[in-house]
């Protein structure tokens, strides 16, 4: 069985592989809505400049979210964890950062806390726990 592994301490790690995986290929189809949803505000998102930007950005979100997927299904719950470590913190107080200096301080601290629970969990090693 595919999930025949799978633990309740694995949820937090499928929630982020299968967010960051489709959550990156969402401004393929609709840059303006998905930068809305990340924080930026509408005059950052309207703009046909940032589109592109957001797109390439979001094609290496989508990659770490399928190789968290294939590290999980090939059971290297170490390297899961890893990934979620280094992607919670960073990429959680980059994004805070960013959507915080550009107004949105109630999604920037979402991404922040979001991000940040999904690093403590990789830090901890749950998913290999």
């Amino acid at each position: 069985m595919l999930l025949s592994n799978f633990h309740i301490t694995h949820i937090p790690a499928l929630l982020a592989a299968t967010t960051t995986t489709l959550g990156g290929l969402w401004p393929i189809f609709s840059p303006q809505s998905s930068m809305l949803e990340f924080g930026f505000p509408a005059h950052i998102a309207t703009s046909p400049a940032a589109h592109p930007v957001m797109v390439s950005a979001s094609a290496r979100t989508t990659v770490l979210g399928l190789l968290t997927w294939m590290y999980y299904l090939g059971g290297q719950y170490e390297v899961v964890d890893t990934i979620l470590a280094v992607f919670g913190f960073y990429a959680g107080v980059v994004d805070g950062i960013v959507v915080w200096k550009t107004g949105n301080r109630g999604k920037a601290v979402f991404r922040v806390v979001g991000s940040g629970v999904i690093g403590v969990c990789g830090a901890v090693g749950l998913t290999a726990w």
